[in-house]
């Protein structure tokens, strides 16, 4: 079967060779920790601890406030420092909570295991599901719960879709889970299939991953209705529509969910954290995270508590290189540059790279348009970007918001193919803010 693919998209250098051998390692855990009580797409968590308080990894330290949010849990054991503002990767601080440790590393006693497969019933996936507060662990951070039941109103759902196709360039920590843990993903698929009432699973997996492919399909041997599909190597093929034309090729319509087409998504590290939902009852306070990139001396793949500091992960793997220029939270197509050392891990956090002048160098000096149309023929969603571009750049909302620019799914492809260095993505990015801001108001 020929690789599955989508029409446009781009081609960039995938730069993984630094730690796509290296298998996942468990770093001590920190001293101390920053937990923001924000991590998610939705209401942002209430604290439940007081400074002074005591706690144990895996207690519930921010309740979730409403249906889209996600709970919040201690990532280890010790004495809470403070509860307030502190810097997040957003840039924007958000109140967080501060624990010191006491070394003795104690999950809290509501941390056990909730059954096994076979015995558990939809309604108990799932609120095993919201009680670990998962959130999907590709970057976008949706509470995991939300997309584990159909709303009123939408078809039921008949295909989960796990997403190992891990396309922007440096990251390596969903490879690594799907070689090293690749029964724990399968076990979260069924988990998830089971929640939704689906029949039908499927692994996507680009082709320059063979050897995840391989590990994939033998653990999916013997199951009738769940296999691995290979996708084509492009990016940004991970990207949610994408994947689901690649794969099924139902095509999410302007303004419309994957729900619509009953088909739901979700990452490869999202599915080992329900695993661990479901037959350990731990929470979401540990992931893997790629650490790598030119500026990096020590790369690797981390399993990091959610709250270390990004100074302290440098520091404790022998610092940075004097020709670093820009560190960035995720990868380098829709990662986030940061200002400061002093952020924490979210559970949203896939990578840490750092970037040197050299790579920064090869950036093109912004020009004006040229009109030359690369920027049309690369969007995945076929939107006329530059259009939408010029139209934020002059304040033109209205006239951006009739060219679709909420539809951009902002995998920043457009940037990376212009000629004239034009940041196209960054300028859609604003006017989609500017957009929901017009619309919120109008909705009173």
């Amino acid at each position: 079967m020929n690789a599955l693919s989508f029409k446009g998209g781009i081609h960039p250098d995938y730069k993984k060779e630094s730690t796509e051998d290296m298998p996942v390692e468990s770093p001590p855990g920190p001293n101390r920790v920053v937990i923001p009580l924000q991590q998610h797409i939705g209401a942002s968590c209430k604290p439940v601890v007081e400074v002074g308080d005591r706690v144990k990894k895996g207690q519930l330290i921010g309740e979730a406030q409403g249906y889209v949010s996600a709970n919040i849990h201690a990532s280890l054991s010790g004495e809470v420092e403070m509860v307030g503002p502190y810097n997040h990767p957003t840039g924007s601080p958000v109140e967080a909570v501060i624990i010191i440790s006491d070394g003795k590393e104690e999950w809290h006693p509501e941390v056990v295991p909730v059954g096994e497969l076979e015995e558990l019933t939809p309604e108990e996936i799932r609120r095993a599901v919201w009680n670990a507060g998962i959130v999907g662990m590709g970057g976008a951070a949706f509470p995991g719960h939300v997309k584990l039941e159909t709303p009123q109103g939408k078809p039921p759902v008949d295909t989960v879709i796990i997403n190992g196709a891990e396309c922007e360039p440096y990251l390596t920590a969903d490879y690594r889970l799907m070689l090293e843990r690749p029964k724990d993903v399968l076990y979260g698929l069924k988990l998830m299939m089971k929640a939704l009432r689906a029949e039908v699973g499927i692994i996507g997996i680009e082709e320059n991953k063979p050897d995840a492919v391989e590990s994939m399909k033998k653990t999916v041997e013997g199951e009738e209705n769940i296999r691995v599909a290979s996708l084509h190597t492009k990016y940004p093929q991970g990207a949610e529509k994408m994947l689901i034309y690649s794969i099924t090729r139902r095509e999410v319509p302007s303004g419309g969910l994957p729900l619509d087409l009953s088909v739901i998504n979700h990452n490869v590290g999202t599915a080992v954290a329900v695993t661990e939902a479901v037959r350990q009852g731990k929470p979401l306070v540990e992931r893997v995270v790629t650490y790598t990139g030119p500026g990096v001396n020590n790369p690797g793949n981390l399993k990091l508590r959610v709250g270390t500091l990004l100074k302290n992960i440098m520091r404790d793997r022998n610092g940075l290189r004097e020709e670093t220029c820009r560190v960035i939270m995720g990868g380098p197509m829709m990662g986030l540059a940061q200002t400061t050392e002093d952020v924490p891990v979210l559970k949203g956090t896939g990578g840490i790279l750092a970037l040197t002048r050299e790579e920064m160098s090869s950036l093109v000096a912004e020009a004006d348009c040229i009109k030359c149309g690369r920027c049309v023929e690369v969007c995945p969603i076929h939107l006329a970007a530059t259009l939408i571009a010029h139209s934020s750049k002059y304040g033109l909302i209205n006239r951006a918001e009739r060219y679709h620019a909420m539809d951009c799914i902002e995998c920043g492809s457009c940037s990376f193919i212009c000629p004239s260095g034009i940041p196209i993505a960054q300028l859609i990015r604003e006017a989609k803010a500017k957009i929901a801001e017009k619309r919120k108001a109008a909705q009173g």
